[in-house]
């Protein structure tokens, strides 16, 4: 039998998460589900069980998913190549039918999961009652193919299925003016509908541990970052790779409104919740000059 210090323990986490869960109460959070998180099977388990959590306290979730590692394993399995232009990928006509083909697989999955845990989930494309309507995107004046740029998001949708107590899972396909489709790269599709619902949690589950001031000291791990700090941050330069157009997004999607964004490392075991219900939190957050990070005392 467990030790009543055990139990002890036990009672003060939820003690400790009580005032997270009535600040947050009612409101919405977007989770932007990628990387390894995806891959490995008992993280996925462990990010969904977070969300189903989020949604039975009393949260409004919304899951924005990727899917790129899957779709370039099943665009080399066609025999295609798989080419990339500043970092974004080519999406021909055929790269396109795959694409959209894994998203819905993967989408799909990830509703059956939730609904296994007793929560109510709908997955949707961007495509569903033109939630997402794109227009072609460059990359530097290039082309890139079937690349879609966010030009509106139809949030009437969202906000009915939020009202009928479902959980959204979407992924980034839209389509134009024309209803072609689209790829769209799911951190921007996440700060989009995060920016269009007014969320007030936008969270990034990366393959990083956060942002650091120096990418080779783990020690340097920034916390906690405000707008002004962190477009200081991007103007030194010192933000490279995936990391530069991600807190680009964080620093737009705050300026649309979003109250506080979060960067945390999905390899992390509910990540989601260490960092919306402790005191201690792991990741980066990026919150508003006005905010403080914790809400004890």
């Amino acid at each position: 039998m467990e030790s009543m210090e055990n139990w002890l323990q036990k009672a003060e986490v939820l003690n400790e998460a009580l005032p997270y869960i009535q600040r947050f109460h009612g409101k919405i959070m977007v989770v932007k589900y990628g990387g390894s998180a995806m891959v490995d099977h008992e993280l996925k388990k462990s990010v969904i069980r977070d969300v189903a959590l989020l949604k039975l306290v009393g949260f409004r979730p919304i899951i924005v998913h990727g899917g790129g590692k899957e779709i370039t394993k099943w665009v080399n399995k066609a025999g295609l190549e798989t080419r990339f232009v500043n970092g974004l990928r080519v999406t021909d006509k055929e790269t396109m039918e795959i694409a959209e083909m894994v998203l819905n697989r993967i989408n799909k999955g990830l509703v059956s999961m939730m609904e296994k845990l007793g929560v109510h989930a709908v997955g949707i494309s961007g495509k569903d009652g033109t939630l997402l309507r794109v227009e072609k995107k460059l990359s530097k004046g290039q082309d890139i193919g079937y690349v879609g740029e966010i030009k509106k998001v139809n949030t009437g949708l969202l906000e009915k299925l939020l009202n009928d107590d479902f959980v959204p899972v979407i992924c980034p396909i839209g389509s134009d003016d024309a209803y072609h489709s689209y790829n769209i790269n799911a951190d921007d599709a996440a700060c989009a509908i995060a920016s269009a619902m007014g969320a007030t949690k936008l969270a990034f589950l990366t393959d990083i541990e956060g942002v650091y001031r120096n990418p080779l000291d783990k020690s340097s791990l920034i916390s906690e970052m405000t707008i002004p700090e962190a477009e200081e941050f991007l103007a030194s330069g010192m933000a490279g790779g995936g990391m530069l157009p991600k807190l680009q997004n964080c620093i737009e999607a705050m300026k649309a409104g979003v109250s506080r964004v979060h960067i945390l490392d999905g390899r992390i075991a509910h990540c989601l919740l260490l960092e919306f219900f402790t005191d201690r939190g792991v990741g980066t957050a990026i919150i508003n000059d006005t905010e403080k990070r914790y809400f004890h005392g």
